[in-house]
């Protein structure tokens, strides 16, 4: 059996208005990426691929973890949810949301963005492709591999896994933790989701502060 294990990165600048400002770690990010590198050291064995996003979070994300030199797959960078942000509200006049307003908005954008009411810097569809793509190389029989990523990707690929519509999907990557942990499993039917959305390397008293979604 093969084992793909999804990485969402560290907390990055969260109070940035725009993807370029706001691909950075925190230095919360960058503590969440180590105790995450103690766990997998202490708990894993190793990885037979390690590979990570072309944004500055993810590679900052697997420096932290311990691997300073990833395979870089831009497949793995997240989507462009500030450009899809002004887009829906361009064409249906829905502003851009605080932080306590994303629960409603992401579904807007997500059943939009579908629909093909909506483009950022791609369509859904060739979104879908690149990320379902990288799945299924990733996907190998005996092989272990970690892929440093973001929330949206892990979330299309549960989209795929679990054959979510797009408002599901939706909830399904809204919940997800900085520096969490998501298991796929490589059976010879295919690969079979095992675990969702875990930070064991956070599960401390003195580490309460350090459970972020953004």
């Amino acid at each position: 059996m093969g084992e793909i294990i999804l990485v969402r990165h560290g907390q990055a600048n969260s109070g940035a208005t725009d993807e370029e400002s706001y691909d950075r770690l925190s230095d919360l990010g960058h503590q969440q990426a180590r105790w995450l590198g103690d766990y997998l050291r202490d708990r894993e064995g190793p990885f037979d691929k390690v590979i990570a996003g072309s944004l500055r979070r993810h590679q900052e994300t697997a420096a932290g973890i311990g691997y300073v030199d990833p395979q870089i797959d831009p497949r793995l960078n997240e989507m462009d949810y500030f450009n899809l942000g002004q887009a829906l509200e361009d064409v249906h006049g829905v502003p851009f949301p605080g932080p306590d307003d994303f629960a409603a908005h992401v579904p807007q954008v997500m059943e939009a963005w579908h629909r093909a009411e909506i483009m950022g810097v791609e369509t859904f569809a060739s979104f879908e492709a690149r990320v379902t793509g990288v799945l299924q190389e990733a996907a190998k029989p005996g092989a272990r591999v970690l892929c440093v990523t973001s929330g949206g990707v892990i979330g299309m690929i549960m989209r795929h896994l679990l054959d979510l519509d797009p408002k599901r999907m939706a909830h399904v990557l809204l919940p997800i933790m900085n520096s969490s942990i998501h298991r796929v499993h490589v059976i010879p039917q295919g690969p079979i989701l095992a675990g969702f959305n875990a930070v064991p390397h956070l599960d401390h008293p003195d580490r309460a502060h350090a459970l972020t979604h953004y």
